[in-house]
């Protein structure tokens, strides 16, 4: 392979994570993975306009990168198997492959003009947080450092490009919701207090509750799509030949199952909501749960594990919490980043192990704020080192899976 047209494109150097200035309450920056979220959406089922429209307000989790794509929402009346069966679910994994989901997500990374093929590294330069000066150096030199370069990025960054599908699912409590509003009926006549304008709420979304199997995928970018893709389909200006050729070879980019997850059907809490907004119970509802099945994700796919930065050492925080399936019982490691003085590759390497100070863990679910949850306003979580010496920050942790 032709090395010399990869060393134009995309040499450049990283600046390590703890040159970032910090910010009191200001989270740094750092590398995270991409996500594309999609969600599929029963029409037949009650409340379909009402998630629908929620999931469409949600936001990516902060812990990770948007790489959302122009269609977000499938509308199906088909059952599909949920994620307790044994199988990937092959409708779903159908519907990735027949509408060529990998090249579009690889397509976003480089800013792929459909009509020209022309491309551009912009967001790869952004996300892998290099600095541009040392980004032009290489260029010009065309060294093995810009190969070297590149491979990180394909590693850390591309490679690290994740879509969740979501088959959210209503559940109808109303026997159960219809009981606790007469119960704050009555609570209002003892106490003396107007409740009707709350019961009436709670009535009208029936016990609103979601349950929802998310099936995760990760993009497949190893050494031989890495050289196909800079060899063949990138290019710096308009390209009438390579355009053909990636639109001819996308169903070559593909996306490998990497598992899936069923949320508990948990109920959220009704306090922190105005009577006249009664969306929002959806909007919770909804939020709560993904980032349930995001958590778990976590824990059981080892290369969909977030990563964040200690913000300070005396006492240790880190901006992650009960969002992330933090708990009492966590561990994390602590990983130091190193960089490769010839290449300006990185790697990491773990250096300590902490645990969470129980009563110290932040609540930064969706709206914990607003319905006054302990731990809510804390801002970071507090950690306790289990192992361990000269902990810094700007060190990345990362969460030991439990056994």
């Amino acid at each position: 392979m032709r090395y010399n047209i990869i060393c134009s494109v995309v040499a450049c150097c990283f600046v390590a994570s703890t040159a970032y200035a910090q910010e009191k309450g200001k989270e740094m920056d750092y590398r995270r993975s991409s996500i594309y979220s999609v969600m599929i959406n029963h029409t037949d089922q009650n409340y379909a306009k009402e998630i629908k429209g929620a999931f469409l307000e949600m936001e990516v989790p902060d812990k990770y990168n948007d790489h959302n794509l122009s269609v977000k929402v499938l509308d199906m009346e088909k059952r599909l198997k949920g994620a307790g069966s044994e199988q990937e679910n092959q409708i779903i994994t159908d519907f990735l492959n027949k509408n060529n989901i990998g090249s579009r997500l690889v397509g976003k990374w480089f800013n792929r003009d459909s009509y020209t093929g022309q491309c551009d590294v912009e967001l790869v330069k952004e996300r892998g947080l290099y600095n541009a000066s040392e980004f032009d150096k290489a260029m010009a030199a065309r060294s093995q450092r810009a190969r070297a370069l590149l491979e990180d990025a394909g590693e850390d960054l591309i490679g690290n490009t994740f879509v969740l599908v979501n088959d959210i699912r209503y559940i109808d409590k109303s026997k159960k919701s219809k009981g606790f509003a007469t119960a704050i009926r009555v609570l209002g006549s003892l106490t003396g207090s107007n409740t009707d304008g709350l019961a009436d709420m709670v009535e009208s979304i029936k016990g609103f509750k979601v349950k929802i199997n998310t099936f995760l995928y990760q993009l497949v970018w190893d050494e031989e799509t890495s050289a196909t893709f800079y060899q063949n389909h990138y290019a710096d200006k308009a390209d009438e030949t390579k355009r053909q050729a990636f639109e001819a070879a996308r169903g070559n980019y593909k996306l490998k199952f990497a598992g899936k997850v069923e949320s508990k059907g948990n109920s959220a809490s009704f306090m922190g909501i105005k009577e006249e907004q009664p969306e929002l119970m959806v909007l919770k509802a909804c939020t709560r749960a993904i980032d349930e099945n995001i958590a778990d994700l976590g824990h059981e796919v080892e290369a969909f594990r977030v990563k964040v930065p200690l913000l300070s050492t005396e006492p240790i925080t880190a901006p992650i919490g009960m969002k992330e399936g933090v708990s009492k019982d966590s561990r994390f490691e602590v990983l130091e980043i190193i960089e490769d003085p010839q290449t300006g590759k990185r790697s990491y390497k773990r250096v300590g192990v902490i645990q969470p100070v129980n009563n110290l863990i932040w609540d930064n679910r969706f709206m914990a704020v607003e319905e006054g949850a302990p731990g809510a306003t804390l801002g970071m979580t507090t950690f306790k080192k289990v192992s361990g010496n000269d902990f810094y920050p700007g060190m990345l942790i990362r969460e030991i899976a439990s056994k």
